[in-house]
């Protein structure tokens, strides 16, 4: 080759360089992680020293969700709460507290209601129930007033229909708040402030009567069987005549108030005669037995008196609430 052909060759080889790639003179490591002399990356050592040591960790018990982490495979959320020792003895000491409040409270309802009475009350079942219902509709039909004892204990309600539950006047008592709710309703009269006052107003009269009849007791020093708990449940049931007369009166006006309202103030009325009969003139050994007795035949009028009274207050004005 002659030296002109050369100069062409090495000419066209310098473009063509200039137009190619520039020719690489070192290995270019910037994508790439360094190595350490022992051939892997700096970092990944103590990365795999780190996964190490909370592998071990983990089968000794501990669990890095209770530290602030993510609850781990398995666990439900919050579950790192539980493992908090803090957490556990607050809820030991919060444990603590409630049996303490707990015993406080039963002890102080024992001292003023006794647990055991308020069972002896509650004693029922459906056969009384339904014979009791039919003895306040209908008292002129029970002929034996007398209550049954056992070893000096009076027998459950259940088995004597004469016995004082308190089963009937606490249903009845809901159920006449209920009634009165429906009744104020279907005259566009029904508020939730309405059915509180309702409540509150027929318990606050069945408590006045409480405390008028403890003490016209305790003032005419008469010995009966008559305890406070056989009070309310005598004057509980008459909101069994108050349902059956707003149901009489929702049904047909005033002339079935009024009727259904006179039928139940007799029959309450003779009830309670005959059972308080029983409960309070049953201590002839008494030395003033005739002023006693008279004082107690005043009393027991007055109390069976006052159901009717009370019946029509509680039931009135919420028939004529238009």
């Amino acid at each position: 080759m002659d030296a002109p052909s050369e100069f062409r060759n090495r000419k066209s080889g310098k473009r063509r360089s200039k137009k190619g790639a520039k020719p690489q003179l070192y290995e270019d490591t910037s994508m790439q992680p360094p190595t350490s002399q022992y051939g892997a990356p700096p970092g990944q050592g103590l990365r795999k020293l780190l996964r190490g040591i909370i592998n071990e960790n983990s089968q000794e018990g501990y669990d890095p969700s209770a530290y602030g982490g993510q609850p781990g495979p398995g666990q439900f959320p919050g579950a790192q709460y539980l493992n908090d020792p803090m957490a556990n003895m607050a809820m030991q000491y919060g444990q603590s507290l409630a049996g303490q409040g707990t015993e406080f409270v039963h002890k102080n309802i024992e001292k003023y209601v006794s647990t055991s009475r308020m069972k002896y009350y509650f004693a029922v079942d459906t056969t009384y129930v339904l014979k009791k219902l039919g003895m306040l509709c209908f008292p002129f039909t029970h002929s034996d007033w007398s209550i049954k004892f056992n070893q000096d204990q009076p027998v459950a309600p259940r088995d004597d229909i004469n016995a004082p539950d308190l089963y009937i006047p606490s249903m009845a008592f809901v159920t006449y708040i209920l009634i009165a709710g429906v009744v104020l309703g279907t005259y566009n009269k029904f508020t939730p402030e309405q059915l509180g006052v309702q409540t509150s107003s027929a318990l606050v009269w069945l408590i006045l009567e409480l405390f008028i009849l403890n003490m016209s007791l305790y003032i005419m020093n008469l010995k009966t069987d008559l305890k406070y708990l056989d009070i309310v449940a005598y004057c509980g049931y008459k909101f069994v005549g108050m349902i059956v007369s707003l149901l009489a009166g929702m049904i047909f006006q005033s002339t079935g108030y009024y009727g259904t309202l006179l039928w139940f103030s007799i029959t309450i009325a003779f009830f309670l005669v005959q059972t308080l009969r029983v409960k309070i003139l049953s201590h002839p050994e008494d030395s003033n037995y005739s002023g006693g007795s008279k004082r107690s035949l005043y009393l027991i009028l007055s109390i069976s008196l006052l159901q009717p009274v009370m019946m029509w207050w509680l039931t009135g004005y919420i028939m004529f609430a238009k």
